[in-house]
């Protein structure tokens, strides 16, 4: 399975994450799925549920999940905690300019589960 960003009627496979309770309020968590790291964040704030990869692009390291979430204007954005770029959680748009993205996948929740879609590799 892989990952690029696209709609949630293109998803291939719906991965089960997790009861909402599992994730913190305002805040991220991971899974590991078929070797990749997924950060999952329960926006409690906005009502709102994002998933990126949870490998920071600049230093190379799975921490995104333990980022600050925010806004800039309307956009919802996570800060990577150890050198602070922002990355928009709805494109995964590096917010700070630089040409680094993120991907992000669809979230649904059903029944108080959280599921993450994935998409075959083309």
């Amino acid at each position: 399975m892989i990952f690029e960003n696209k709609t949630i009627e293109e998803v291939d496979v719906w991965v089960n994450a997790g009861h909402v309770d599992d994730f913190p309020e305002d805040g991220g968590s991971n899974i590991l799925y078929e070797g990749e790291q997924i950060a999952i964040f329960k926006f409690t704030t906005l009502n709102k549920w994002f998933a990126t990869q949870n490998l920071c692009p600049h230093k190379k390291q799975m921490i995104l999940s333990r980022g600050m979430l925010g806004t800039e204007g309307e956009t919802p954005k996570v800060a990577c905690p150890y050198h602070k770029k922002t990355f928009s959680l709805e494109t995964g748009e590096n917010l700070n300019g630089c040409e680094d993205t993120i991907q992000t996948y669809p979230v649904k929740v059903e029944n108080d589960t959280v599921f993450v879609g994935l998409y075959e590799k083309k």
